[in-house]
């Protein structure tokens, strides 16, 4: 119970104390958005790396070597765990946005952080919404700005970590149309941070596993039809060889 008191103490003081740096934040944005927009990554991911010690939480992290650092990528990560934003956005080298749902845009203070870091809330019963969203989202990486996407929709509550939902193929199309490189993000033993035996937190061993860049213009064209599909092998492949790590 302790770890999850500070862990949440610990969300509300940055919220709370940081409200007049988001005003900064803001007004400093008018003349210098790229200046503001790095502040405001680095602030997060310090507070996320905090949640993550106050958790107890031990994070091995392998192939993050793939990641590009000269433009923007398109992250697909499976989704077991809440944690799996705050673990996976601290270790983001540049801006990336994340494509949460849209109740998470009704959290006071919160929501302004999100906005901020090119978050998108997604309805996912509003088709005609989500397109606009994939839509957006096509600009940010234009941009520059990456995104990061758990195409499976929800989070899996499966008893069998390593079993992924059909991932949403629509979703592959910020990659398709913009051709940056899709960078797969197998997530191992998050659920066992909280999901496992909530409402407790208890210490685990997170493996965060990035995979080798896929460009879709180098996919067969049966492998580009079914991009989802394709990637998700991948996946699967470094969830079922990181299960015993």
């Amino acid at each position: 119970m302790l770890r999850l008191i500070l862990a949440a103490a610990a969300i509300v003081l940055f919220l709370i104390l940081t409200l007049p740096v988001l005003f900064v934040l803001w007004i400093m944005g008018k003349s210098n958005p790229k200046r503001s927009e790095i502040i405001r990554l680095r602030m997060v991911q310090w507070i996320f790396r905090v949640i993550t010690w106050l958790c107890g939480t031990k994070v091995t992290v392998i192939g993050e070597e793939n990641i590009p650092k000269d433009q923007p990528v398109l992250y697909i990560g499976n989704h077991r765990s809440l944690f799996d934003t705050p673990l996976t956005y601290s270790r983001c080298p540049s801006y990336t946005g994340y494509i949460a749902k849209k109740e998470m845009a009704k959290v006071p203070i919160l929501n302004l952080w999100m906005k901020g870091l090119h978050c998108l809330f997604l309805d996912r019963e509003n088709i005609k919404e989500g397109l606009k969203i994939i839509l957006t989202a096509i600009d940010y990486i234009k941009a520059g700005v990456s995104i990061t996407v758990f195409p499976e929709g929800t989070r899996g509550k499966d008893p069998d970590e390593t079993k992924l939902q059909p991932f949403h193929e629509g979703t592959f199309k910020i990659a398709t149309k913009t051709g940056c490189p899709i960078i797969p993000m197998a997530i191992s033993h998050s659920s066992q941070i909280f999901e496992d035996h909530k409402p407790w937190i208890r210490p685990a061993h997170v493996v965060i596993e990035y995979g080798a860049p896929i460009y879709p213009d180098q996919l067969s064209k049966e492998e580009k039809k079914f991009i989802g599909k394709y990637v998700q092998g991948i996946m699967q492949k470094m969830l079922d060889k990181n299960v015993t790590v």
